[in-house]
């Protein structure tokens, strides 16, 4: 993940206490380049979801930089860097990556998860 992501990440998740924040991230050969920030539709802080209408605008985005979608991100704002079993029951897209910011101590905590069906398979996440 670049720098410059994983900054404006922990800057979007703390903005958006005491709800859970959101977004996507998107790049080439896996390395996350570009974050795209989305409204957590459920306005809570211990669950979200995405607009329909807002992640086909997105993936569109994404498709004309030439990118992929590298992973899924939200944060638990007092809770651990670890998918919740809501976050497991509502994870669809087994070949990305699932990023967890913790915001419940004093440093931001990221976890980074591999989800499908309801196996969680912890991830190496490198910044760079």
């Amino acid at each position: 993940m670049a720098g410059h992501v994983w900054r404006e990440m922990v800057v979007h998740c703390a903005a958006e206490q005491p709800y859970e924040a959101c977004g996507l991230l998107s790049g080439r050969c896996g390395r996350a380049e570009t974050i795209w920030k989305m409204e957590n539709a459920d306005k809570s802080p211990f669950s979200f979801s995405m607009r329909e209408e807002q992640i086909r605008k997105v993936f569109g985005q994404m498709e004309q930089r030439g990118e992929r979608l590298v992973a899924i991100y939200h944060s638990h704002p007092a809770a651990p860097a670890y998918p919740s079993p809501h976050d497991i029951e509502h994870a669809c897209y087994p070949e990305t990556a699932y990023l967890v910011l913790s915001l419940a101590g004093q440093q931001p905590v990221l976890g980074c998860f591999r989800i499908h069906g309801r196996q969680v398979t912890p991830l190496r996440c490198i910044l760079y």
